[in-house]
Formats: C-alpha cells, sequence, structure tokens
C-alpha cells in the first residue's frame, strides 16, 4: 500500500529562491517504470544515478513566475531529452559527453540549464508561469527525468518561528 501524498503548496516563490523542479507530464524513472511526475507518492523508490534508487519524501507543488529555458528532444545527446521539455532555468541538469569537456572543462557538470541555452535547440523563454513538482529526498540526487539527468538538491529543512 502506497503512503498518500503530502503535497505542499506554496504560491510564490522570490528571486532569492532558487527555482527548480519539473512541469506535469515529465516522465520520473523509478523502479516501477517511468511515471508522469504528477503520478509519484511519497515512498515511491525513484532511480537515482549517484545511489542506484532513492525513496521519495515528499513532493512539493508550487505555482512560480521564474525564468525558463525549452529544450528540444534530442538536442543533448540520443533521446536527452526524450521530447521537448521546458525547464526552470535554474534547474540543474548532468552534462557528461563532449559538452562537458567543450564547455566546462570537465568530464561532466552539473550546471544551471540555462548554462546550456544556445538560442536554437535550448532557448530561453524568459519569464514564464510554471506549476513545478519538486521531489524531495533526505539527500541530493541526480534522477533520471524525461531522459534527462537532472539535480533534485537535498530535502529543506522546514523552519518555524517562534
Amino acid at each position: 500500500m502506497k503512503p498518500t501524498a503530502t503535497l505542499k503548496k506554496q504560491d510564490t516563490a522570490t528571486k532569492a529562491d532558487a527555482v527548480h523542479g519539473v512541469m506535469a507530464g515529465t516522465k520520473i524513472l523509478t523502479l516501477d517504470g517511468e511515471l508522469a511526475v504528477e503520478f509519484l507518492t511519497p515512498g515511491d523508490r525513484v532511480i537515482t544515478r549517484d545511489s542506484g534508487f532513492a525513496v521519495l519524501k515528499n513532493i512539493r507543488v508550487r505555482k512560480v513566475r521564474a525564468s525558463a529555458v525549452a529544450v528540444t528532444g534530442g538536442s543533448l545527446g540520443h533521446n536527452r531529452p526524450d521530447s521537448d521539455i521546458v525547464l526552470p532555468a535554474d534547474q540543474k541538469v548532468l552534462v557528461r559527453d563532449w559538452r562537458a569537456e567543450a564547455l566546462f572543462g570537465a568530464k561532466q557538470a552539473l550546471v544551471p540549464v540555462s548554462r546550456l541555452a544556445d538560442g536554437q535547440f535550448v532557448r530561453d523563454l524568459g519569464e514564464v508561469e510554471m506549476t513545478l513538482f519538486e521531489l524531495e529526498f533526505d539527500a541530493g540526487h541526480v534522477i533520471y527525468a524525461g531522459g534527462m539527468e537532472l539535480d533534485a538538491p537535498a530535502r529543506q529543512a522546514e523552519t518555524v518561528s517562534a
């Protein structure tokens, strides 16, 4: 039996917030196969590049107005991404082919997708409204989403004001 999802909603993000996450419909690779992000629930086992799999602790859903980048399907390698995808400009992606060497001088680099913008296949869309699903784990991981390797930062500790 899967636990019921506790979705935290936050309506706005400030400029200081690093905006990350994926939009509805993005397929996430799990031990049960590819599932659209909106169908994930806490307790699902998400396949990660760094640790095999990680247990999803929470899903945070928020509507934001933020800079976005459109990535054309197949533009970052064979089936990377699987199809056209829009991501927040701050969303970090793992680059680990010739692009990492050419652009960042390393065999692999975890960089904001905006750093890959070329104006043709990876395009800056400016500020757009997006409803983002942020996957929260106990530790940071690189997950497979839409055929890309994306950073899923460690879960933020909740702060309580006195």
